[in-house]
Order: C-alpha cells, then sequence, then structure tokens
C-alpha cells in the first residue's frame, strides 16, 4: 500500500535515508553528490536547513511500511506562479507500482493549490525512464536549456506542466 507523507525538519532522517539511497543509486540523476552529502556534509542542522526550504513541500513516499521514494515541490524565485519539482526519486524495488505517479500527482496538486500556473522540473537527457514518466503526467520539453552537465557536454532538459488545465 502507498502512503505519502509530508515531511518537515523534524523528519530528517527518513529524508537523509532517501536521499543517500537516491544518489548511491542514480548519481547521473541529481546536481549534488553522495560524497557532498556524507562524512562532514552528513550533519543533522544541514539535514534540517534542506527540509526547510521557505516554502517548500517535501514528500515522502512509504510502500508496505518502508520508505520507497521523495519528491519536493519549491517556489521559483522571481515566477510566482511556478514551482519546480526537485529531488525526486523512487527506490528501485517501488518503481512501477505506482509511486512515482503519487508523489507527481501530490506535489502537483500542492502547487497548484498555492497558486501555482505551472510545475516544471530539470531532468538529465539520458534519463529516459523519468522523462517518460513525466510526459505521462503532460510535462513537456520546454526548449530552454537546463543547467550545464557535469561534463560539459550538454544541458539538463527542462520540462513543465501546465496546471491551469488539471
Amino acid at each position: 500500500m502507498l502512503e505519502l507523507r509530508t515531511v518537515e525538519s523534524d523528519d530528517w532522517p527518513i529524508w537523509r535515508e532517501l536521499r543517500q539511497a537516491a544518489l548511491a543509486e542514480a548519481p547521473y540523476a541529481f546536481g549534488s553528490t553522495l560524497a557532498q552529502w556524507q562524512g562532514a556534509g552528513d550533519r543533522e542542522d544541514r539535514w534540517r536547513a534542506r527540509l526547510e526550504i521557505p516554502g517548500a513541500h517535501n514528500v515522502v513516499a512509504v510502500v508496505d511500511g518502508r520508505p520507497a521514494g521523495m519528491a519536493s515541490g519549491v517556489p521559483v524565485e522571481h515566477a510566482e506562479d511556478s514551482v519546480e519539482l526537485i529531488s525526486m526519486w523512487v527506490s528501485p524495488a517501488a518503481r512501477g507500482r505506482g509511486v512515482g505517479d503519487g508523489l507527481i500527482r501530490e506535489v502537483a496538486r500542492w502547487a497548484a493549490e498555492r497558486g501555482a500556473k505551472s510545475l516544471r522540473l530539470s531532468v538529465m537527457p539520458d534519463n529516459k525512464r523519468a522523462a517518460a514518466l513525466y510526459e505521462r503526467h503532460r510535462f513537456t520539453d520546454t526548449g530552454v536549456p537546463g543547467d550545464l552537465l557535469p561534463d560539459g557536454t550538454g544541458h539538463e532538459q527542462v520540462m513543465a506542466k501546465d496546471l491551469t488545465n488539471s
């Protein structure tokens, strides 16, 4: 059974568990690295601060009592009518079970409730499975290049979903 939970700074241990698992399992999918969130970077105050991003909505998915995925919606600076979907990840054992769908729907619901007209995200261009998930939820390529890839050879793909017709 899938359960979605909104998490706050006191829930940092579950966010830590999921984020470190995500960075270990899919390092290609994120702008930060596991090394940055281990050792000296693995501090309670840092995890709490991540969950205290102003205006953010942080969600974890729990399947059969075990943490199985995560996502956040954060307001976009200088674009009050837009929210960005970040930190999206589903554990390999939970893929294909509707976890990603649930996380996206929850962040989109929250974004629309706060008056956002669009939900956007960035995805690595070779992450075809994630892009297919986003396309199923009516995200489309904006044509705007995202951040430069770590190897300097290209950019993240920026996708957006219109929330006014949801």
